[in-house]
Protein backbone atom coordinates (compact mmCIF):
# COMPACT_ATOMS: atom_id res chain seq x y z
CA UNK A 1 0.00 0.00 0.00
CA UNK A 2 3.06 2.55 1.14
CA UNK A 3 4.44 1.82 -2.65
CA UNK A 4 0.96 2.55 -3.89
CA UNK A 5 1.30 5.79 -2.27
CA UNK A 6 3.97 6.60 -3.39
CA UNK A 7 3.67 6.35 -6.87
CA UNK A 8 0.51 8.62 -6.88
CA UNK A 9 2.26 11.09 -5.23
CA UNK A 10 5.48 10.98 -7.36
CA UNK A 11 2.77 11.39 -10.47
CA UNK A 12 1.16 13.63 -8.57
CA UNK A 13 4.41 15.69 -8.57
CA UNK A 14 5.46 15.04 -12.24
CA UNK A 15 2.11 16.29 -13.52
CA UNK A 16 2.62 19.64 -11.21
CA UNK A 17 5.92 20.15 -12.35
CA UNK A 18 5.12 19.54 -16.54
CA UNK A 19 2.09 21.80 -16.05
CA UNK A 20 4.27 24.72 -14.46
CA UNK A 21 6.96 24.18 -17.82
CA UNK A 22 4.28 24.77 -19.92
CA UNK A 23 4.89 28.34 -21.65
CA UNK A 24 2.42 30.90 -20.78
CA UNK A 25 0.65 32.12 -23.20
CA UNK A 26 0.62 35.13 -25.29
CA UNK A 27 -0.78 38.39 -23.91
CA UNK A 28 -3.99 39.09 -25.40
CA UNK A 29 -3.10 42.32 -27.56
CA UNK A 30 -6.11 41.90 -29.92
CA UNK A 31 -7.58 45.30 -28.48
CA UNK A 32 -4.40 47.29 -28.51
CA UNK A 33 -3.47 46.23 -31.95
CA UNK A 34 -6.67 47.23 -33.45
CA UNK A 35 -6.55 50.37 -31.53
CA UNK A 36 -3.06 50.79 -33.36
CA UNK A 37 -3.72 50.30 -36.18
CA UNK A 38 -7.17 52.56 -36.15
CA UNK A 39 -4.60 55.40 -34.76
CA UNK A 40 -2.27 54.49 -37.85
CA UNK A 41 -4.56 55.06 -40.47
CA UNK A 42 -5.89 58.20 -38.69
CA UNK A 43 -2.15 59.06 -39.01
CA UNK A 44 -1.82 58.27 -42.49
CA UNK A 45 -4.76 60.68 -43.40
CA UNK A 46 -2.87 63.71 -41.52
CA UNK A 47 0.12 62.68 -44.18
CA UNK A 48 -2.12 63.03 -47.12
CA UNK A 49 -3.34 65.95 -45.93
CA UNK A 50 0.35 67.15 -45.23
CA UNK A 51 1.79 65.85 -48.62
CA UNK A 52 4.82 64.32 -47.03
CA UNK A 53 5.80 61.84 -48.98
CA UNK A 54 8.94 60.69 -46.69
CA UNK A 55 5.96 59.88 -43.77
CA UNK A 56 3.62 58.53 -46.42
CA UNK A 57 6.33 55.77 -47.28
CA UNK A 58 6.43 55.06 -43.85
CA UNK A 59 3.23 53.47 -43.60
CA UNK A 60 4.38 50.83 -45.80
CA UNK A 61 6.91 47.80 -45.18
CA UNK A 62 10.09 47.74 -46.95
CA UNK A 63 8.69 44.90 -49.23
CA UNK A 64 5.02 45.93 -49.60
CA UNK A 65 2.93 46.61 -52.88
CA UNK A 66 0.78 49.40 -53.67
CA UNK A 67 -2.12 48.85 -56.39
CA UNK A 68 -4.41 51.86 -57.40
CA UNK A 69 -6.50 52.59 -60.25
CA UNK A 70 -5.21 54.03 -63.25
CA UNK A 71 -1.55 53.23 -61.98
CA UNK A 72 0.96 50.49 -62.47
CA UNK A 73 1.37 48.31 -59.26
CA UNK A 74 4.36 49.48 -56.98
CA UNK A 75 6.45 47.13 -55.06
CA UNK A 76 9.21 48.27 -52.32
CA UNK A 77 9.61 51.34 -50.82
CA UNK A 78 11.44 53.14 -53.82
CA UNK A 79 9.14 52.17 -55.78
CA UNK A 80 5.64 53.06 -53.67
CA UNK A 81 7.47 56.50 -53.10
CA UNK A 82 7.93 57.34 -56.48
CA UNK A 83 4.38 56.81 -56.77
CA UNK A 84 3.46 58.76 -53.80
CA UNK A 85 5.62 61.57 -54.86
CA UNK A 86 4.27 61.62 -58.32
CA UNK A 87 0.30 61.52 -56.72
CA UNK A 88 1.44 64.71 -54.29
CA UNK A 89 2.59 66.84 -57.35
CA UNK A 90 -0.78 67.10 -58.41
CA UNK A 91 -2.07 70.29 -56.69
CA UNK A 92 -5.69 69.26 -57.10
CA UNK A 93 -4.77 65.52 -54.99
CA UNK A 94 -7.04 64.99 -51.92
CA UNK A 95 -7.25 61.62 -50.52
CA UNK A 96 -9.23 60.37 -47.21
CA UNK A 97 -9.94 57.29 -46.52
CA UNK A 98 -12.00 55.35 -43.67
CA UNK A 99 -11.81 51.81 -42.27
CA UNK A 100 -15.63 49.91 -41.57
CA UNK A 101 -13.34 46.54 -40.56
CA UNK A 102 -10.24 45.82 -38.85
CA UNK A 103 -9.73 42.36 -38.06
CA UNK A 104 -6.01 41.20 -36.37
CA UNK A 105 -5.17 37.56 -36.49
CA UNK A 106 -5.36 35.79 -33.30
CA UNK A 107 -1.59 35.36 -33.63
CA UNK A 108 -1.39 38.85 -33.44
CA UNK A 109 1.16 39.48 -36.04
CA UNK A 110 -0.81 40.30 -38.88
CA UNK A 111 -4.05 42.38 -40.10
CA UNK A 112 -6.61 43.97 -42.46
CA UNK A 113 -8.58 47.04 -42.85
CA UNK A 114 -11.33 47.70 -45.29
CA UNK A 115 -13.64 50.31 -45.42
CA UNK A 116 -14.26 53.80 -48.23
CA UNK A 117 -11.78 56.00 -49.58
CA UNK A 118 -12.24 59.56 -51.30
CA UNK A 119 -9.70 61.20 -54.20
CA UNK A 120 -9.56 64.32 -56.33
CA UNK A 121 -6.93 64.40 -58.43
CA UNK A 122 -6.32 65.86 -62.35
CA UNK A 123 -6.49 63.17 -64.94
CA UNK A 124 -3.44 63.51 -67.02
CA UNK A 125 -5.41 63.72 -70.38
CA UNK A 126 -7.88 66.20 -69.88
CA UNK A 127 -6.49 68.03 -67.50
CA UNK A 128 -9.78 68.24 -65.10
CA UNK A 129 -10.42 67.56 -61.68
CA UNK A 130 -12.12 64.39 -61.08
CA UNK A 131 -13.33 63.28 -57.61
CA UNK A 132 -13.52 59.49 -57.32
CA UNK A 133 -14.44 56.62 -54.56
CA UNK A 134 -14.01 53.26 -53.98
CA UNK A 135 -12.93 50.94 -51.30
CA UNK A 136 -9.57 49.73 -50.24
CA UNK A 137 -8.11 46.48 -48.40
CA UNK A 138 -4.88 47.11 -46.74
CA UNK A 139 -2.94 44.07 -45.17
CA UNK A 140 -0.74 45.06 -42.35
CA UNK A 141 2.16 42.72 -40.78
CA UNK A 142 3.18 43.77 -37.28
CA UNK A 143 6.77 44.81 -36.52
CA UNK A 144 9.02 43.78 -34.18
CA UNK A 145 9.09 47.36 -32.42
CA UNK A 146 4.86 46.77 -32.02
CA UNK A 147 4.27 48.94 -35.08
CA UNK A 148 2.04 48.33 -37.65
CA UNK A 149 3.07 48.79 -41.27
CA UNK A 150 0.98 47.62 -44.67
CA UNK A 151 2.19 45.28 -46.89
CA UNK A 152 -0.52 45.47 -49.18
CA UNK A 153 -2.38 48.36 -49.83
CA UNK A 154 -5.10 47.58 -52.67
CA UNK A 155 -7.60 50.04 -53.80
CA UNK A 156 -10.88 49.54 -56.14
CA UNK A 157 -12.74 52.44 -58.05
CA UNK A 158 -16.21 52.52 -57.80
CA UNK A 159 -16.54 55.46 -60.36
CA UNK A 160 -16.70 53.84 -64.53
CA UNK A 161 -14.18 54.80 -66.85
CA UNK A 162 -14.58 57.41 -68.94
CA UNK A 163 -16.64 56.45 -72.14
CA UNK A 164 -13.62 56.14 -75.38
CA UNK A 165 -14.71 58.92 -77.97
CA UNK A 166 -16.41 57.21 -80.91
CA UNK A 167 -14.24 55.43 -83.72
CA UNK A 168 -13.31 57.67 -86.68
CA UNK A 169 -15.78 57.02 -89.40
CA UNK A 170 -14.38 54.05 -91.86
CA UNK A 171 -14.11 55.89 -95.77
CA UNK A 172 -15.08 53.75 -98.41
Amino acid sequence: MKRFAKVCATTVIAWTLTACNQPASPPDTHDADVQAIKDTEAQWNRDFIAKDSAKLTAHYAADAVLMAPGMASSSGHDAISKTLTEMLSDPALTLKFQSSKVEVAKSGDVAYTQGDYTMDMTDPKTKQVIHDHGSYVTTYRKQPDGSWKAVADIATSEVPPPTPPPAPAKKH
